[in-house]
């Protein structure tokens, strides 16, 4: 099955294929992409992963297709960054 693996950093974003066995793992893909050796920051063990956007676990089983993505740690706290206004948007935001 081909599983791609995702990572970004603030100006770079990664994007590897990897072939894996049926039954293979989110950390399988991981491991197996050399995307660890490429980015040795990377700590599994702390930085969250996902399927498509979702939370998933290292030992989940992946199907044909999916998208592994290696979330960044937060670096500051987001209630704390302003947040941009919608387009075309919000009569409070506008008149702020």
């Amino acid at each position: 099955m081909k599983i791609g693996i995702a990572y970004a950093l603030p100006h770079r974003q990664v994007w590897f294929d990897v072939n894996l066995p049926d039954g293979a793992t989110v950390k399988e893909a991981i491991e197996r992409s050399g995307i660890l050796k490429q980015f040795p920051e990377i700590d599994l063990e702390q930085q969250k992963v996902g399927i498509f956007s979702k939370l998933s676990k290292l030992d989940a089983v992946l199907a044909d297709g999916d998208r592994v993505e290696i979330y960044r740690p937060i670096i500051c706290d987001p209630k704390t960054v302003p947040r941009k206004a919608k387009a075309g948007g919000d009569a409070e935001a506008e008149a702020g």
